[in-house]
């Protein structure tokens, strides 16, 4: 599996959707692949995909699902919308992930302190001008299986449009950091997915 830096998209100018899609699609290596998205990379995906032409699925990991020709923000609620144009500097910065949510919640997700101070290491300030950009036209897509993995009540409305498209979804009871803090349930229940595809 490779998992492909997007830090390097984050920093650079816009527009970053094209360059997220280009470094997720440069980590299949010219390959067959599914692509797996989780949280804001997931809009990513038909993109990525339609830049490899060879994605023989999708999955969804608890992540919001293509939004061509649409912003991010357009597709939030309008409070959250609010908020994040509120926490950005005069600069069009936003502060760095974990701190949307606060110490509390940060240490209900990641209970363990040295993980989480890792995590946290790793996140970068983020653009504001990146959720406010349009997403690509992506016409033939989707162009092969697509699934969605829920594991927290946030993406349930995701969940829920992924099943009015007829596609499989798995819904755990877990938390949206689950990749990081329960590895071993989150890839088992990638498999499953996979597998309900029939490739």
């Amino acid at each position: 599996m490779n998992v492909p830096d997007l830090t390097g998209t984050v920093a650079a100018q816009p527009p970053h959707c094209r360059r997220q899609a280009e470094a997720i699609a440069g980590s299949a290596s010219g390959q067959l692949a599914i692509l797996i998205g989780h949280s804001g990379a997931g809009p990513l995906l038909a993109a990525a995909g339609a830049i490899t032409g060879q994605a023989r699925g999708y999955i969804f990991a608890d992540a919001g699902l293509p939004i061509p020709g649409q912003t991010w923000m357009q597709t939030v609620p309008p409070e959250l919308a609010s908020q994040m144009r509120q926490m950005a500097d005069a600069q069009g910065w936003l502060p760095p992930w974990p701190h949307w949510w606060g110490d509390e919640v940060m240490a209900e997700l990641i209970p363990d302190p040295d993980q989480r101070r890792r995590f946290a290491a790793g996140c970068p300030p983020l653009p504001l001008a990146m959720f406010e950009e349009t997403h690509p036209a992506v016409p033939h897509w989707p162009d092969a299986p697509a699934g969605h993995l829920q594991l927290s009540e946030a993406y349930h409305d995701q969940a829920e449009l992924a099943r009015d498209l007829g596609w499989p979804v798995i819904t755990r009871k877990s938390h949206h950091l689950a990749p990081l803090t329960d590895p071993g349930m989150v890839t088992e229940s990638l498999h499953e997915l996979i597998d309900r595809f029939g490739l």
